[in-house]
């Protein structure tokens, strides 16, 4: 099947509200033509910060797992070390930030594996930058108020086999642990 090699906007946005604001998001409803010119509304989840992730790997290819109760979900679910990055903060140190305050680990290493992926493109403007750590000391960690944190340390095959299971669920640890047994 060819499809027309036509990558301009489709849809023709009339007007734009906000419907909702926060700290950490806002949700904006427009009022649009779709694509085959009928009228809709579209709503879109705009976030204020990026997300960032990490793997810590230490010398005996361990990493560390972070579990938590995801009010969303609904569920308690392990991740790896993630929050968020607000504009005027440096991405890499928005990962040390997050590594030390929900580990209470130290890394002398950072890699940049994954930017800019989008996480759900469909009605939110999110990107994640995922990051594997590497020379690992360990220090106290120091949670946000927000947060009621488990940590584990865990073999690295484990917790891939735990993305490729479904066992971890957190889309960010997913791309990231898959991205590393594809290495």
């Amino acid at each position: 099947m060819n499809l027309p090699d036509d990558h301009t906007n489709p849809w023709t946005t009339l007007s734009s509200r906000i419907a909702y604001d926060n700290p950490w998001i806002r949700v904006r409803e427009d009022q649009v033509l779709n694509p085959a010119g009928g009228p809709g509304i579209y709503g879109v989840v705009e976030y204020k910060n990026r997300a960032v992730g990490v793997v810590p790997i230490d010398d005996e290819d361990h990493t560390w797992l972070v579990g938590q109760y995801r009010y969303t979900q609904d569920l308690y679910e392990w991740e790896i070390p993630e929050g968020g990055c607000p504009e005027g903060e440096d991405l890499l140190d928005c990962a040390k930030r997050e590594l030390l305050e929900e580990t209470g680990l130290i890394a002398a290493e950072y890699e940049l594996i994954l930017s800019g992926i989008q996480l759900s493109n469909s009605v939110s403007d999110e990107k994640a930058y995922l990051y594997i750590a590497r020379g690992i000391t360990q220090a106290e960690a120091c949670p946000e108020d927000t947060e009621r944190l488990q940590v584990r340390r865990v073999p690295l095959s484990e917790a891939i086999a735990m993305a490729k299971d479904g066992r971890i669920r957190d889309g960010m640890s997913v791309m990231a642990l898959l991205k590393l047994a594809s290495a």
